[in-house]
């Protein structure tokens, strides 16, 4: 892809891929979408159906929700633009496009703002990797911020629809670490007019042509919209003002939400006041070959020339690398992952990888090297349930791995191993963590998986996520005991001497987790000294972040079970947790 110095210049190569598509030697969604007045003439549309503002600076990339929604929205027959990172100072960027024809999409970016903003400690990130120049200029609550603009501008305008991570998160009543409260769900306070939860492809193309087709939407899977009636047939969850005084209540809310939230045959409802948010079931999950075709949309993998400002610092772990899976089933109680993608693993076909890294090979700049092959989790690509993700048994690894589970770290060797055949491919890269105790269930392909990993696929280190060493904090945070980890660090030794490879683990670890007191910390500083033989480097700080079961815990102090907790609270507290970490003796 050229450089371009001004969005001017880019307005030339677009009418040159204009000729080319013509020819029909160029299909159009292998542009970046419009984001100026002059591009929308250049394509010849006066106005575009949807419109699409983010937190984040556009990326034409399948990292990168934006990019694959607005693909796909144009796949399906749509014209998408995108307003990235407004001014909120001016309406110079929102009035720039002028209304949709049908409606406005809006999203925080790919963190939650709140997240992207504020370290653990709560101190201001000056830095965002989303940004052109580094620069964080990314407002508090953005999905918020970014409805209200349009609304201050915008009267009586087209839907908003609300989408993303920050949307998905905080979709009904939720405890919002930095008010210290609970809050509303996110769709009245944003008055947008539907909520799109989970990773939309199919919701955001049924909605969009019920839009232009003028249907009723409010029976689409994995929207919420805020009614004057209850659905009779829907699960109730408490009310807000219950959650909001009550933390029993909360805790029932959470607990009801986690057990129901994947299950396609259960919407929610939840008071608000005197409206009701109605939380339809979530959409079905794409299929390997549904998945193979979001991702095999031809993107750019650049940031657009109109937004070229300063580097964009995410561009560097994502340019060259693949997303082989989605979806999480290790259930981690700090971790929002699976509310967000759900648990069923969706893998795509090794024919779709080996595609997409081949077109990899011919783009311009390309070294040689995939940095990541992955997903939420490395090592869930290919792992299949028996029950086909319909167990009974909502626990796929804690407190035991069920019998359903089939691990597929073969399927994950066999797709490395053809990869780096692709002629100019000269490095395969496993950067995601590794999820230890998946390994060690595997007594079949574990030993082969972890030597396959060492002599070709890891550049220095390995990471895993033990988090702690005590029983009753792992139990808490719904993670295995130390046992595995320590098993897995044999067998990682060994395949080392066995290629005579300097590499090492990295163990990701969490301070000030609900349940775990200074005391806890010193036994985990001493098990990494004397059982570990390592000196800690990745030591993060509880996050209590929106509708995990960890977040629960620590506004009510309590377990799952309603029993009483140690729980540190201030930021002082809490930094010393950590700090005990950093005691080498």
């Amino acid at each position: 892809m050229p450089s371009f110095a001004s969005s001017a210049s880019f307005l030339v190569f677009l009418k040159n891929q204009l000729a080319l598509r013509e020819n029909s030697l160029l299909p159009f969604q292998t542009m970046f979408m419009p984001t100026t007045k002059e591009e929308l003439n250049t394509l010849g549309w006066d106005i575009p159906d949807i419109i699409i503002v983010t937190g984040d600076t556009y990326i034409d990339s399948p990292f990168i929700g934006v990019a694959v929604i607005g693909k796909h929205l144009i796949k399906h027959g749509f014209k998408v633009a995108v307003i990235a990172q407004p001014s909120i100072h001016s309406s110079k960027d929102i009035i720039r496009l002028g209304e949709p024809r049908l409606f406005w999409g809006v999203t925080a970016g790919s963190i939650d703002s709140t997240v992207a903003n504020y370290t653990a400690s709560r101190k201001y990130r000056r830095q965002d990797d989303f940004t052109p120049g580094g620069m964080n200029n990314r407002p508090n609550r953005a999905s918020i911020v970014y409805c209200n603009l349009i609304r201050k501008y915008f009267k009586n305008t087209k839907p908003v629809v609300l989408g993303g991570l920050e949307a998905s998160l905080r979709r009904i009543a939720h405890f919002d670490v930095f008010d210290s409260a609970v809050r509303r769900s996110i769709l009245p306070d944003s008055k947008a007019d539907v909520l799109v939860y989970g990773m939309a492809e199919k919701t955001i193309v049924e909605l969009a042509q019920a839009f232009r087709d003028q249907t009723d939407w409010k029976g689409i899977a994995g929207i919420c919209y805020m009614a004057g009636q209850a659905v009779p047939s829907f699960h109730r969850l408490p009310s807000y003002e219950s959650v909001r005084d009550t933390p029993a209540e909360f805790l029932k809310m959470s607990i009801d939400f986690h057990r129901f939230a994947g299950d396609t045959a259960v919407g929610f409802i939840q008071k608000h006041g005197n409206r009701f948010l109605v939380h339809n079931p979530p959409q079905k999950p794409v299929t390997s070959d549904e998945l193979d075709q979001i991702y095999e949309m031809d993107f750019e993998h650049d940031v657009h020339p109109f937004y070229k400002t300063g580097k964009v610092k995410a561009l560097d772990t994502i340019r060259q690398s693949v997303t082989a899976h989605r979806g999480c089933f290790g259930q981690c109680h700090f971790c929002a992952i699976a509310v967000h993608q759900g648990k069923q693993i969706i893998s795509r076909t090794p024919k779709s990888i080996i595609r997409e890294i081949t077109k990899h090979t011919k783009k311009p700049g390309f070294n040689g090297i995939i940095y990541d092959i992955g997903g939420p989790t490395a090592n869930m690509y290919g792992t299949k349930c028996k029950q086909n993700w319909k167990c009974r048994n909502k626990r796929c690894l804690q407190p035991r791995p069920c019998p359903n589970l089939i691990p597929g770290h073969k399927t994950q060797m066999d797709i490395l191993s053809q990869i780096t055949k692709i002629p100019g491919v000269k490095k395969v890269f496993v950067s995601s963590g590794i999820r230890h105790d998946l390994v060690m269930i595997d007594e079949k392909w574990r030993n082969a998986y972890i030597e396959q990993l060492v002599r070709y696929h890891i550049s220095g280190q390995i990471k895993v996520a033990p988090e702690h060493s005590e029983e009753s904090v792992l139990r808490l945070m719904n993670k295995p005991s130390v046992d595995t980890v320590l098993q897995f660090k044999k067998l990682f030794a060994n395949a080392c001497r066995k290629f005579r490879k300097r590499y090492f683990l990295t163990y990701y670890l969490m301070a000030a987790h609900p349940g775990c007191s200074p005391q806890n910390m010193r036994r985990l500083n001493a098990f990494l000294i004397n059982r570990l033989k390592t000196i800690p480097e990745q030591i993060q700080i509880f996050t209590p972040t929106p509708a995990t079961l960890s977040t629960a815990m620590y506004h009510c102090e309590t377990d799952l079970q309603g029993n009483r907790i140690y729980c540190d609270k201030t930021v002082n507290q809490m930094a010393r947790q950590k700090q005990i970490l950093r005691n080498k003796k």
